[in-house]
């Protein structure tokens, strides 16, 4: 593979103007007459939404066709779970991405569609229900004939979604996906939407399977960074040596895909602790990312830090973010969850910016050409207050950082004397906390009775 081919993206926007599409062509067996026939593959990426794999088959010596569509799209690093409370035929056009993976119950009714029963799809919540009830009428012709009493009860449930599309009363749409690739649209966005509740969450054994992840191929993974950092810093490495060192190691870029590499560094925060910070930048589409590890593990308790923005130069606060923290601006009525932004070791101006991106450049129901008039009218004017913060020139506003795990630290920059603008509170967490966390299933004493 030539410089040039690798700087490529492997997934890049469908364009009809573009020359060269990298078409790949396998020879492949013929289900029809047994023969070889040749399918072709395109990799290619739509635009606020994912990537997707195309793939047409045709035989020269009968003429058989195939074409097929399949998600391309990566797993992300911790499943979604989204509940929506419905409660007026509003709420039913709602839009949601729906992955392979993800499962969709209504507790009300007892009604679930278990992962990978149907497709991945773009549509809202009356067309899922729309969806089912087609699915079920589709062979009551038949069971009528051949099972009357089974037919009976499916139409009695038929007739529940029914009522149920028609909303007569409030329900519970929750979306269970393990590949973390589900949305369901905010109504309220960029505010808070409180009929709207997203938890990120940790894959056990059985949802790794279900994505395509196992613990054998986790475990040679492993092996073989572990064998790469050996090799770039020796055996005896230790903290004091890792402190100096930059480790590289190759990756593949998270917007496209193409193979590009990983720098990682360990360094403290003075007055706070130890982290690891890994940044990408990958050369075929330009991406960056940079993302902070806790080197510590998870406090005993959980930390809720408040800053008052009163001066231009508060924006050039350090800022650790971790990925268990949630970030909240009071004055704009607007908050993002744990999972949105991930780790981050940045300044506030850098963490609101990253923040901003996020929310209007990679939430495919945000942007794009989907998006209302309304909506875009919310986002002009929530950008255009966040803008106001971003270059200083409004004050008085609150950022509030809510880290459960304790790993998330703001700048004082009047250390190590207390700030007159900045508050600090330690909590014990919660049930549902820990549960997050995965600490509520963690056996810490006999331990090896299990083994």
């Amino acid at each position: 593979m030539s410089a040039e081919e690798h700087k490529k993206p492997v997934f890049r926007e469908l364009q009809a103007d573009d020359n060269d599409p990298e078409i790949t062509e396998i020879s492949s067996l013929c289900f029809n007459c047994g023969k070889d026939g040749m399918t072709k593959l395109l990799l290619t990426k739509i635009p606020f939404y994912k990537e997707i794999i195309l793939m047409s088959f045709e035989c020269d010596h009968c003429g058989c066709k195939n074409n097929e569509v399949q998600s391309g799209e990566k797993i992300q690093e911790k499943g979604v779970l989204i509940r929506v409370t419905v409660t007026s035929p509003i709420d039913l056009n709602r839009q949601v991405i729906k992955s392979d993976y993800a499962s969709v119950k209504i507790p009300e009714i007892e009604f679930e569609v278990p992962p990978q029963s149907k497709r991945g799809e773009i549509t809202n919540i009356e067309g899922i229900l729309s969806r089912c009830i087609a699915g079920l009428e589709q062979d009551q012709p038949v069971r009528k004939a051949l099972d009357p009493e089974s037919a009976e009860k499916i139409e009695a449930f038929i007739q529940v979604l029914i009522n149920t599309k028609k909303c007569e009363k409030s329900f519970t749409l929750i979306i269970d996906d393990p590949s973390g690739n589900s949305f369901v649209e905010n109504l309220n966005a960029p505010h808070v939407d409180p009929a709207l509740t997203i938890t990120y969450f940790e894959r056990n054994k059985e949802q790794n399977h279900l994505v395509g992840i196992y613990e054998e191929e986790l475990k040679e993974i492993k092996e073989e960074e572990e064998e790469e950092t050996d090799a770039v810093t020796g055996d005896n490495a230790t903290p004091d040596t890792l402190a100096d060192e930059v480790l590289h190691f190759g990756t593949n870029c998270p917007s496209c895909n193409a193979p590009c590499e990983t720098n990682m560094k360990l360094t403290s925060i003075p007055f706070f602790k130890e982290v690891i910070i890994m940044a990408t930048n990958c050369e075929a589409c330009g991406h960056r990312t940079n993302e902070v590890k806790s080197g510590s593990g998870i406090n005993e308790k959980g930390v809720k830090i408040t800053l008052r923005i009163t001066d231009p130069i508060d924006l050039s606060r350090d800022v650790l973010k971790s990925e268990t923290c949630s970030l909240s601006i009071p004055e704009l009525d607007f908050e993002v969850g744990a999972g949105t932004l991930g780790g981050k070791f940045t300044t506030l101006e850098g963490l609101l910016v990253a923040m901003k991106d996020q929310l209007t450049g990679q939430n495919p129901l945000m942007c794009g050409d989907s998006v209302t008039s309304t909506l875009k009218e919310r986002m002009q004017e929530f950008n255009g207050k966040l803008d106001s913060i971003i270059s200083g020139k409004t004050f008085g506003c609150r950022v509030v950082l809510d880290d459960p795990a304790g790993n998330s630290y703001l700048q004082n920059v009047y250390a190590p004397e207390a700030d007159p603008e900045m508050e600090i509170v330690y909590y014990e967490r919660t049930f549902e906390h820990n549960e997050e966390l995965g600490l509520n299933d963690m056996k810490l004493e006999d331990y090896e009775e299990n083994e």
